[in-house]
């Protein structure tokens, strides 16, 4: 079967990041079109204007997770095979990633720069700080006895993860868990992690 034409849309500043890196990881040709969210290219495919939108022979495919795991069928790499536990495993952890880290994090983003400035909370921050430690302690307890969340191999759940721990930093939110901080040294390694950022 011969590689769709994919063109990834949406800067490497935003989770466009997640399907950038898988790209790279699958080694597998894209174009990439590093725009800002709402910019013209994005509204044309998606009218809401959020990145990342990845276009697969010009249809467009929009939300970070669904790309990864649109990629990872398609190319049969990097996710375990539906209905195993393998993959029920690898499920439960790239939820648990969205549901106590990026959501955490872009609540934070939202009271500090995108919603309009009359309804900000900054007091909320110090609350999402707060949690943010807590369910990096969960997190930690969950993880495989492998390099990776699952174990020994790498999949998408790690490309969520890592991406989270990445704007963790950049947000100044600390990663206090020391298994996170040697996952995240460990993840931050690998090639297509390196030629993701190089695209910052």
């Amino acid at each position: 079967m011969s590689t769709p034409n994919y063109t990834l849309i949406g800067a490497v500043s935003t989770r466009a990041a997640r399907p950038v890196w898988m790209l790279e990881e699958l080694g597998v040709p894209y174009e990439h079109l590093g725009v800002k969210p709402h910019s013209d290219d994005v509204v044309r495919h998606y009218p809401r204007g959020k990145v990342p939108v990845l276009l697969v022979e010009g249809e467009p495919i929009t939300d970070s997770t669904a790309i990864l795991s649109y990629l990872a069928d398609a190319h049969d790499q990097f996710t375990a095979r539906a209905g195993t536990l393998a993959r029920a495993r690898q499920d439960m952890l790239l939820q648990c990633a969205l549901d106590e880290f990026d959501s955490v994090l872009w609540t934070s983003a939202r009271h500090s720069f995108i919603l309009p400035e009359d309804k900000r909370v900054p007091q909320v921050k110090d609350s999402l700080r707060w949690e943010f430690e807590r369910n990096q302690a969960s997190m930690a307890r969950r993880m495989g006895d492998g390099p990776y969340l699952t174990g020994e191999k790498f999949s998408i759940a790690d490309i969520v993860l890592g991406h989270c721990l990445l704007w963790a930093k950049a947000a100044k939110f600390e990663i206090t868990e020391p298994a996170l901080v040697e996952y995240f040294d460990r993840i931050s390694e690998r090639p297509a992690y390196k030629a993701t950022m190089a695209k910052r």
